[in-house]
Parts: C-alpha cells; sequence; structure tokens
C-alpha cells in the first residue's frame, strides 16, 4: 500500500486517482456529484497501483479531534480480494498515523456487509447523498 499526502501524490497519481474515482462513482455508478470537494488536500491517500495505473484507493481525514473520516473507497478490479486488502491495511494505515478513536463512513447501503467484515456498525438510519442510498458507520477502535 502507497500512503501519501496531497503534497507527496506525482501528478501521474493524482491524475491516475481523480480517473479512477470519476470512472466508478461518476460514470459507472452515472451519478453526477462534486468530487473534488476540497478534502485532498487534508486527506491521506492509501493506493495500490500496477505500473502507473491505480487499481484500488482510498483517503482518510479528520472529521473532528478523536474521528477520522474515510472515503472515496473504490477499487477498478473486482472479485480478487482487493478491496477486502484494500480496507483491511486502509484502516491499519488510518489507526497508525492518525491515531483516532473511531473512523466514520458514510456507506453506500449495497457496501454495508463490505464494512461491517471490518467491524464497522451501521450508526444511522438509510439516506440519500446524490440520489443513492447511504448509512451512517462507525467503527471504534
Amino acid at each position: 500500500m502507497i500512503i501519501k499526502s496531497f503534497n507527496e501524490l506525482t501528478l501521474t497519481e493524482l491524475y491516475e486517482i481523480l480517473r479512477l474515482r470519476a470512472e466508478i462513482f461518476v460514470v459507472e455508478q452515472n451519478c453526477v456529484y462534486q468530487d473534488l470537494d476540497k478534502k485532498d488536500y487534508e486527506s491521506i491517500h492509501m493506493f495500490y497501483k500496477d505500473n502507473d495505473e491505480i487499481t484500488a484507493y482510498m483517503r482518510a481525514f479528520r472529521k473532528d479531534e478523536e474521528t477520522a473520516q474515510m472515503g472515496r473507497v473504490v477499487t477498478r478490479l473486482h472479485g480478487i480480494g482487493l478491496g477486502g486488502k484494500l480496507l483491511k491495511d486502509g484502516v491499519a494505515c488510518i489507526k497508525k498515523i492518525m491515531r483516532p478513536k473511531r473512523i466514520y463512513i458514510e456507506a453506500q447501503v449495497y457496501a454495508k456487509r463490505y464494512y461491517a467484515r471490518e467491524g464497522f456498525k451501521v450508526c444511522s438510519d438509510e439516506f440519500l447523498e446524490d440520489g443513492i442510498p447511504h448509512v451512517q458507520m462507525i467503527l471504534d477502535l
């Protein structure tokens, strides 16, 4: 897993991260939304790559003093365990680098079981974000 702050990303890495996020969250999910939300500047970026192509990515930033917020969790390759590895390694990196008391995510409803495998628990009712059903989830550390 590669871990970098925004300023450490190469131009190629940044381009490939944004390309992957647009490919999955905008095109594949047919969802028009503002991906570039300025949170990338304050995030740690965690990813795997094959040559120059980003194959899996997630970011995390401080939600508050005790909570890290994780998001933009995405994989290009499906069915080979890369998503589970990304989540497990990403949570470990967040714990080590940010040392929060909890990790928060706003997860798409279809992915609840994916996050639950790592210990996340649903802590809200379903809500729509950009027309897609989501739930808030917390992992207490």
